[in-house]
């Protein structure tokens, strides 16, 4: 689930006052996407003109020190070493900072999760494998240099320029909760220019088949990986368990998930909606109650049942165990989740949650009021946006 103040998170890019470095935040671009239908979802609303945000206590050790770390932030990456020896006290994030990069790219560096512990004497990566990679075939000239200007956004950059936010985030290696500044120099990616063949044109490679495994390359971006198999973005993100500011490198093996089916949704996003669509049925929840089940779902896992979230969060509805939805086996367990979402009779928290059918008036609400009203989501505004897509997969799989 979403936290709010209470129990939820907040998602989606963000900035931070003008004249001091902005933020634009976190279901890891050098990578795309939150949850969307079948392409990258960029809400400009949610990136005002640098104004002030709560960083994620996460992303960054504490509020009071972007400013304080914004000259280590602008570091140029031939200051800093390859390598760090943790010493006691130190913590991920104050290496981070201390080198001029984010914690989430030292994390994903050393192979590490929010939940790692790291222990003095413990070698950590302070650069990527890109730079011992093996270099790729000179490409023709494809970029052009912007130096950023004050009131600037990254999605009016991208706009000015022809390309999507996700290219420009991907062609700088920033990720939703990186930092921009007045003065600092912006690569903006151009339409390919095809290379020249030495002889005889080439023929055409087949399509990728769908599903499998890729071997990410030197100057792959997922949106690219993405396209070239024929996959929304955030299926390869949700595959890999990878998040909008997470970093890929060359050699690194990505899942590719099968194609979406004509309903927009890939097989495992087929069986979840089939399994909310037959339950509520069971239960006799009205057809509208089910659409608010299945947007919900798609709003806040991608329709999956996954075993990750913000702090505690899991499965098809980011239920939290320690809000009173159940143990994480429990609220894992897909048929127990669904029944906890609609509540009522059948709800198996009994009255420790509050589940859709137990939300008086729920019937008149809108789409997003009723979602809002079982998740309690720091952005309640977004649900609206599956009402159509989850009347549709209704329709096809009910």
């Amino acid at each position: 689930m979403r936290p709010d103040i209470r129990t939820h998170r907040a998602r989606g890019p963000r900035l931070i006052a003008a004249g001091v470095p902005a933020v634009f935040g976190s279901i890891a671009l050098v990578l795309t996407a939150a949850p969307a239908h079948a392409q990258d979802r960029v809400d400009e609303e949610r990136m005002p003109r640098l104004h002030p945000v709560h960083a994620s206590a996460k992303a960054v050790a504490k509020a009071t020190t972007v400013v304080g770390t914004a000259a280590a932030l602008r570091a140029p990456a031939a200051a800093r070493p390859a390598t760090y020896t943790v010493q006691r006290g130190d913590t991920v994030s104050a290496i981070a900072s201390r080198f001029g990069l984010r914690t989430v790219d030292v994390l994903t560096l050393n192979g590490l999760s929010w939940k790692s512990v790291i222990y003095p004497g413990q070698v950590l990566r302070l650069s990527g494998a890109a730079a011992t990679a093996p270099a790729a075939p000179a490409a023709p000239t494809t970029s052009a240099s912007y130096t950023i200007q004050r009131g600037d956004t990254v999605t009016a950059i991208a706009k000015r320029h022809g390309v999507s936010t996700t290219t420009l985030l991907s062609a700088n290696g920033l990720g939703w909760s990186s930092i921009i500044y007045p003065g600092q120099k912006l690569t903006i990616p151009l339409k390919a220019v095809p290379a020249s063949a030495p002889s005889a044109p080439a023929t055409p490679a087949p399509a990728p088949a769908p599903g499998g495994a890729y071997v990410v390359k030197a100057g792959d971006t997922v949106t690219a990986i993405a396209q070239r198999h024929g996959v929304t973005v955030k299926a390869v993100l949700s595959a890999n368990r990878l998040g909008l500011s997470s970093i890929i490198y060359p050699g690194q093996k990505l899942t590719i998930p099968a194609k979406a089916s004509a309903t927009g949704l890939n097989a495992p996003q087929t069986e979840n909606a089939r399994l909310i669509i037959q339950i509520g049925r069971e239960l006799g929840v009205p057809d509208r109650g089910i659409a608010i089940a299945l947007g919900t779902s798609m709003q806040e896992s991608w329709l999956r049942n996954l075993d990750w979230g913000d702090r505690d969060s899991l499965g098809l509805f980011q239920q939290r165990p320690s809000t009173g939805w159940g143990t994480a086996e429990q609220v894992r367990d897909r048929v127990r989740a669904i029944k906890a979402f609609y509540g009522g009779p059948s709800d198996p928290n009994g009255s420790r949650t509050r589940g859709l059918l137990d939300i008086p008036g729920w019937q008149k609400m809108t789409f997003a009021q009723a979602a809002q009203a079982v998740q309690i989501s720091a952005y309640p505004d977004r649900y609206a946006q599956w009402e159509k897509p989850a009347h549709a997969w209704l329709a096809a799989l009910g």
